[in-house]
């Protein structure tokens, strides 16, 4: 399993000299399968870089899975290149996002006057897939799925290969129980053993205590999930839209000093844009 982040960034896109190390694009994260398959988590701004590889690379056919329906989650979809093209097949999970299916919410973003063109105008093959929610399988990746801890829900996602775990927890507020939400041992049992962690990791301590039910965690309470759950990678995500590269190398530079003090072999780091990891 091939995993490369085409977007970290939280809330709305970012640009500037500061942010050129982690990048300023929103959620978009690419999954390959060992056996050829294309899985595309989100279509924040990241699915426009996305969108020119796969053409680049002459992938003509990809599964579309989603978090939650928040702007910097979806706003992407209409600068997705290959959507443009008749011989691309794309498979997007179908679902309800506060009672609005997906082809809905993507059919409010692309309409007039918000717009120029609308989904039906895409000559790609578009299908809507209901099989694509609670466990399923793509190709050879077991995908299973966990309701967040976030204003309005939403899911986070559990890929398996090979006996190897990537878990994407992004939006995910663990102090604090949104009514969506499943509290912290479910999330806690969901990662356990995880070869890889994606988790929301917005606030710093201090910021927290002014944004708690916001729906994002702290990196705090995402370093404690990691550590009690045994996870062997931790990559902090939905990273703040202020948060400077020298900001964020700061955090981690705290993160990795406080793991030595607890003499944990945890690996923490922020994910960045173009980040590629291979289990």
């Amino acid at each position: 399993m091939d995993i490369k982040c085409w977007g970290s960034r939280g809330s709305i896109s970012v640009s500037g000299d500061q942010y050129t190390k982690y990048g300023g694009d929103t959620t978009c994260i690419e999954i390959s399968a060992k056996s050829g398959e294309t899985i595309i988590v989100d279509a924040g701004t990241g699915i426009r870089c996305l969108g020119n590889s796969l053409i680049e690379r002459n992938i003509d056919q990809y599964y579309l899975l989603f978090t939650h329906s928040h702007w910097d989650h979806i706003l992407g979809i209409g600068f997705f290149r290959p959507l443009l093209f008749s011989n691309i097949k794309i498979m997007i999970q179908n679902r309800k996002f506060s009672g609005i299916d997906t082809k809905d919410v993507l059919n409010e973003v692309m309409r007039p006057p918000f717009f120029p063109i609308s989904l039906k105008d895409m000559k790609a093959d578009i299908k809507f897939e209901k099989a694509l929610n609670n466990t399923f399988t793509i190709g050879s990746i077991k995908i299973e799925t966990i309701p967040i801890s976030h204003s309005g829900g939403g899911l986070g996602y559990k890929f398996i290969e090979d006996h190897k775990s990537f878990v994407f927890l992004t939006d995910n507020e663990l102090g604090f129980d949104h009514p969506e939400g499943v509290g912290f041992d479910a999330y806690l049992n969901f990662s356990r053993n995880a070869d890889l962690l994606f988790h929301d990791g917005e606030y710093t301590q201090n910021e927290y205590k002014r944004k708690e039910s916001w729906g994002h965690s702290s990196i705090q309470d995402a370093l404690d999930l990691a550590l009690k759950a045994n996870v062997r990678k931790l990559g902090l995500f939905h990273l703040n839209q202020d948060r400077t590269d020298d900001q964020m190398d700061q955090i981690i530079n705290e993160c990795q000093t406080d793991l030595r003090k607890k003499n944990s072999v945890l690996d923490c780091f922020a994910v960045s844009c173009n980040m590629a990891i291979h289990l």
